[in-house]
């Protein structure tokens, strides 16, 4: 599973297969959806506790989904900082709906549901 990737750029196309499945990418939006408002209730309440909270609850989200639908170990164990970017990213795309377009770019040996 695990690829010596050159670049981010390189890792994104893989990332995004290891997302295959609408339902992964929906776990991983909401868990996503959770940091920022850990960041908002911390901010708010002034209790940091909620900042330490937030890579829990978005890890959670994240990983069950591999777990259970998915099928796979998730793309952060190899490769940490790439995943964590790449996930703000697909959040982005998902987003502004613009996931679906990139999903459809991707090289024929990444297989994805759009």
């Amino acid at each position: 599973m695990d690829k010596d990737f050159q670049s981010y750029e390189e890792f994104w196309p893989f990332y995004l297969s290891q997302h295959s499945k609408k339902s992964t990418r929906a776990w991983h939006f909401v868990g996503t959806s959770f940091v920022f408002i850990c960041l908002i209730t911390a901010i708010v309440l002034l209790n940091g506790w909620f900042i330490l909270l937030a890579p829990v609850i978005a890890y959670g989200f994240a990983w069950f989904s591999h777990y259970v639908f998915e099928g796979n170990k998730p793309a952060t164990f190899g490769h940490p900082i790439w995943s964590l970017r790449a996930d703000f990213r697909m959040y982005r795309l998902i987003l502004f709906g613009q996931l679906k377009k990139e999903l459809n770019e991707l090289p024929e040996e990444y297989s994805v549901e759009v």
